[in-house]
């Protein structure tokens, strides 16, 4: 079988505009890529947007490191419906679309799973964000992008403090959180599925003076052995998705009344943490070949 793994220009070390966390997508390659082969389930590294992609030659495409696809998120959604008719998209196509904007954490909650409590805007703005302290009842918040990743256009704020430069905000629709302490005083737990099944977790720790646990922001990652109550706890939170998951990643932080609630769900093109899961490639390995049934 033929499968592509779909990345982003910006994750190519030799390229103009490459990203200062590149580095990431070749660490989870070396994981992968000798797992597939030896599986003979080989990948093909293809860059999403570029023209010579053809995705009728493949039996499945993976939605990989596409790191640019916030930047640009009309093209990618038209391009991922494409590869959609032609092909087999893991993850799903309506499950990507459904991913691709964080108000699928309000169904998440209306589903009864564990979420930070959250504000929804139309647009980060001076009216917005002060009404948001007031129904957070935080005198701390985190603005985020509604769609967005790896902390883009994503600010800190502290009540009585001017805002930030509007490119520094996101762009359009927002969401607003309590800024939680145990980000910086415990860290944020990574946990992997790969089709349901737990692969490994890791623990994202932020750079002192920080809150941003992203290694382009200076935060790291160490490994870590849940207990198994967190580890159902995440699983719990996939029951709340249908369909078939080639690959999750439930991100949980530890909330103001001590209980670890979801922040994420990245079910698009997650950072699989390769350096705390040593051979997870042969377990994504796994789970590509029983999700195709080979």
């Amino acid at each position: 079988m033929k499968i592509a793994f779909l990345t982003a220009s910006c994750m190519l070390k030799d390229h103009p505009d490459a990203r200062v966390d590149y580095w990431e997508h070749d660490l989870e390659m070396a994981e992968l890529g000798p797992a597939c082969a030896a599986a003979d389930i080989p990948l093909d590294v293809w860059i999403w947007d570029d023209p010579a992609f053809d995705p009728a030659v493949y039996d499945a495409i993976i939605i990989g490191t596409t790191w640019d696809y916030m930047e640009k998120p009309e093209a990618f959604d038209a391009a991922l419906g494409r590869f959609a008719s032609q092909s087999r998209l893991l993850n799903p196509l309506k499950t990507v679309r459904w991913n691709m904007r964080k108000t699928y954490l309000q169904d998440l909650a209306a589903s009864g799973a564990r979420t930070i409590p959250t504000v929804w805007g139309d647009r980060a703005d001076a009216g917005t964000i002060a009404a948001a302290f007031d129904q957070i009842g935080a005198d701390q918040i985190v603005i985020k992008p509604v769609l967005g990743a790896g902390a883009w256009r994503q600010a800190r704020l502290r009540r009585g403090e001017a805002l930030p430069p509007a490119d520094q905000l996101p762009p359009a629709e927002c969401m607003i959180q309590p800024f939680l302490p145990a980000v910086i005083e415990e860290g944020e737990y990574s946990f992997l599925f790969f089709n349901r099944q737990f692969s490994h977790c890791a623990l994202k720790r932020a750079k002192a003076g920080d809150y941003r646990i992203q290694s382009s922001y200076g935060g790291h990652e160490v490994t870590h052995s849940p207990q198994p109550e967190d580890i159902a706890r995440a699983r719990a939170v996939l029951d709340h998705i249908e369909g078939e998951l080639l690959y999750a990643r439930v991100d949980m932080l530890r909330g103001l009344d001590g209980e670890l609630a979801v922040i994420e769900v990245e079910l698009i093109e997650p950072y699989l943490y390769p350096e705390q899961g040593k051979g997870m490639g042969e377990v994504f390995a796994r789970a590509l070949k029983d999700i195709l049934g080979r």
